[in-house]
């Protein structure tokens, strides 16, 4: 369909680290994963409104990598499938999940990333061809 034809742009927020948490830093981002926005709080309150940017999917800290590749990343692999061209890329600063995100880590399974859970999507329906 056209709607899966479209670029989409998918954001992912990872949680606080044990040094960011140790070193006092909280967070000032909230998702709201239904309507796909990002809710930039400012840190000092400044009574300021939070600023709200919305994309098509938004994943939290608290996704699942499963949930993540079958809800963004499965249809692009689907159409690569049927000859059709496909790219997924992570883009962001240092430190923010990119790798986590796109590799994961083979052990256990469920904390494979997008590219392995690509790659045994690939395999898997050419084998089943």
């Amino acid at each position: 369909s056209k709607k899966s034809e479209a670029v989409k742009v998918v954001v992912r927020c990872r949680p606080l680290n044990s040094t960011e948490t140790a070193n006092g830093n909280y967070r000032i981002v909230d998702m709201d994963n239904n309507m796909g926005s990002v809710i930039l709080n400012r840190p000092d309150g400044g009574g300021e409104e939070p600023k709200v940017f919305t994309f098509d999917h938004v994943y939290d800290w608290n996704s699942l990598q499963e949930s993540i590749y079958i809800e963004t990343a499965s249809t692009i692999v689907d159409s690569v499938l049927q000859g059709f061209n496909g790219t997924i890329f992570a883009y962001g600063q240092t430190g923010t999940g990119k790798t986590h995100t796109m590799e994961g880590f083979e052990d256990p399974p469920e904390e494979r990333g997008v590219i392995p859970r690509a790659f045994h999507h690939i395999f898997n329906s050419i084998a089943a061809d």
